[in-house]
């Protein structure tokens, strides 16, 4: 069955098609949310919640990008407003810092370095720059994307995903060298 049609079926309240469509993004979901929320029960909940929302409002989906990733978006967002409850603090930055910040830098790293060890590195920033590492490096997302998703303005993301980036390569060069300092 096309994925239109599943979404037609899903959108007349079809309980089996809205499982198909579940079951086809239910783990590709849960790990966003996990990446987040780093706890499984937590993200299995942004995960559910999200799936809910999605139903709830299908009629919102125009189709404009795919389903995936309307789904993911709500998923990240639903994770984001999960870690705003637990009143995670998120640092506003000064605008006038930095107004433009050239995102075309050379981000090559050793072949030796593995996907993991960047992922770990990622983890190991200070949350104020990981959200929008991971959204911008990770999910892909652009500097206006992650400003709607993190409540923040394009300029503040550049800023956040700019300072992470450099924090990032800081805690890599170890990797590239093979010693820390």
């Amino acid at each position: 069955m096309l994925q239109s049609e599943l979404i037609e079926r899903c959108r007349a309240n079809d309980r089996k098609a809205q499982m198909q469509l579940y079951n086809k993004y239910c783990d590709a979901m849960y790990y966003v949310a996990l990446r987040f929320l780093k706890d499984s029960f937590e993200a299995e909940e942004a995960m559910q919640e999200s799936f809910i929302k999605a139903f709830a409002r299908l009629h919102q989906f125009t189709g404009d990008v795919t389903f995936g990733a309307w789904l993911k978006r709500i998923v990240i967002n639903k994770s984001i407003d999960m870690l705003k409850a637990k009143k995670l603090n998120m640092v506003a930055i000064n605008e006038q810092v930095m107004a433009t910040v050239d995102d075309q830098e050379d981000w090559s790293v050793a072949d030796s370095v593995t996907v993991q060890e960047i992922k770990d590195a990622i983890e190991k920033l200070p949350e104020k720059y990981r959200y929008a590492v991971m959204l911008f490096l990770i999910e892909g997302y652009d500097h206006n994307e992650i400003s709607e998703i993190l409540d923040i303005t394009p300029v503040s993301s550049r800023t956040l995903v700019h300072r992470g980036k450099k924090k990032l390569q800081e805690e890599l060069k170890h990797l590239r060298n093979g010693t820390r300092y």
